[in-house]
């Protein structure tokens, strides 16, 4: 293998290669802190939420994303439709005349809502129930992106379901008098 040792920096090929030596270096370096940052993640999120990682589609990126918009309080959310709303996947009017159709809203949290769609695709292309669904919305006319803000609603209500169980960790029943 060709290596990159500048020698003496008295030309610009020699300073070419020491920058690309240092940028070597710093990439290498910059890959380990993401494996471990990656690795921390999956533990927090196993710890935290072990039944959100159990759900289809849902790993540990998207689960911690999920729950950073959740916060560290889950019950403050009275209902799914308030979740929906949260991660900006609850359906809005967007009816014209003889037309009734909705969309999604566009407020709430833009990352819960990239980390709901990111499940949906993932369960369009893996997971027979929702291939199902979708091949049965089509043929009763509904549009591609009408059927993924209708997944996103369900996943959404799933994922309320979920995250407001109680849990039996022993480490949640300390604050409890």
């Amino acid at each position: 293998m060709w290596a990159l040792r500048p020698g003496t920096l008295d030309c610009t090929t020699a300073a070419a290669k020491h920058t690309l030596r240092l940028l070597a270096r710093r990439i290498l370096a910059l890959r380990a802190e993401s494996k471990a940052l990656e690795i921390e993640i999956n533990q927090l999120t196993a710890a935290t939420a072990p039944n959100l990682l159990n759900t289809f589609g849902i790993g540990p990126n998207s689960a911690a994303t999920l729950l950073a918009t959740v916060g560290d309080n889950p019950q403050r959310l009275h209902s799914e439709a308030a979740f929906a709303a949260l991660c900006g996947a609850s359906p809005v009017p967007a009816s014209s005349g003889k037309t009734h159709r909705h969309r999604l809203n566009r407020g709430g949290d833009r990352q819960a809502n990239a980390a709901l769609h990111r499940v949906v695709v993932v369960r369009l292309r893996w997971h027979q129930p929702t291939r199902d669904y979708m091949a049965r919305r089509l043929a009763e006319g509904k549009t591609k992106p009408e059927i993924i803000r209708c997944l996103k609603r369900y996943l959404a209500r799933e994922i309320y379901t979920i995250l407001c169980q109680p849990t039996n960790n022993p480490a949640d029943l300390t604050h409890t008098t």
